[in-house]
């Protein structure tokens, strides 16, 4: 799940990237939408172990 972590910390500093530079308009919140799901997914999945 290590790949998992490392997709939502690029999928941030994009996020933070377009927020703060006004770029990208909606589809940075969608990306930022995705990496929280995949970051959940991922905290679940991991204690299941």
């Amino acid at each position: 799940m290590g790949f998992l972590r490392w997709l939502i910390g690029i999928i941030m500093i994009f996020w933070l990237l377009g927020f703060i530079l006004n770029i990208g308009g909606g589809m940075i919140h969608i990306l930022l939408v995705i990496a929280v799901i995949i970051f959940i997914y991922d905290f679940v999945m991991g204690r299941r172990r």
